[in-house]
């Protein structure tokens, strides 16, 4: 979910081709107002250059659809298909309850203990949804809870990512798809104006060691076939 405005956001001066990531304080920075600053100031970023240098926890892989008569317990992975039904589910817990299927064996019940009547006029049956999440075995089929997910339209297929998606370090009030924006404005800032090294020349030379700018780069937004094991180390 993208962060909204705060109030005096507009006021900031956007960054210019001249400014470093150094130079660039988080306020300055596009949907980024008081709130959304003094969050991120609880974190120590101030800069776009300490965004860059608040580097990814994990990735996850979401490069490709997976079908949903494959899908197992404890699996992170990405879904589409068709709503087929949707309802509010009184208990002990309410919750929003949508049952998703793709023509494969086999549905999946996607749940929200916590939604909006946005939400519940969204999930309509007949709307395609794509959704990521961990697969959990519920009372009576596969589900998962709280997905990260978005509403298809009637254009054709939406794209796939072409890059592994890093999951930031956070804090609350702060949503990971609001954490990839930060930083896509922060990388922008580093292609145009890369930092000062920090390792010398000939040790980088001798080595064969990418640049500052190349690495953060490849931190924040690692190619498909980019080791997992090698990002975490």
């Amino acid at each position: 979910m993208a962060i909204k405005p705060d109030a005096g956001a507009l006021a900031q001066t956007a960054p210019t081709a001249a400014d470093t990531p150094g130079e660039v304080p988080v306020e300055r920075l596009n949907r980024v107002g008081p709130s959304v600053a003094e969050r991120l100031h609880r974190l120590g970023i101030r800069t776009a250059q300490d965004l860059l240098f608040h580097l990814p926890l994990r990735y996850q892989d979401r490069t490709r659809l997976v079908p949903m008569a494959t899908l197992r317990p404890g699996a992170e992975v990405l879904v589409e298909g068709a709503v087929e039904s949707a309802g509010v589910a009184l208990g002990r817990r309410r919750s929003l309850k949508v049952w998703i299927e793709d023509g494969s064996r086999d549905g999946l019940l996607l749940r929200f203990f916590h939604f909006s009547r946005q939400q519940v006029a969204g999930l309509q049956p007949g709307v395609r949804v794509r959704c990521y999440g961990e697969v959990r075995q519920g009372p009576a089929s596969l589900e998962m809870v709280h997905p990260e997910y978005r509403l298809l339209g009637a254009e054709g297929p939406a794209e796939i990512e072409p890059r592994l998606t890093p999951v930031y370090p956070s804090t609350e009030g702060l949503q990971q798809a609001s954490w990839r924006g930060l930083t896509d404005q922060a990388l922008a800032l580093l292609e145009r104006q890369p930092p000062a090294e920090l390792l010398p020349a000939e040790v980088l030379g001798s080595m064969a060691l990418p640049g500052l700018a190349e690495a953060l780069a490849y931190l924040h937004r690692p190619p498909l076939e980019a080791s997992l094991d090698d990002l975490i180390e």
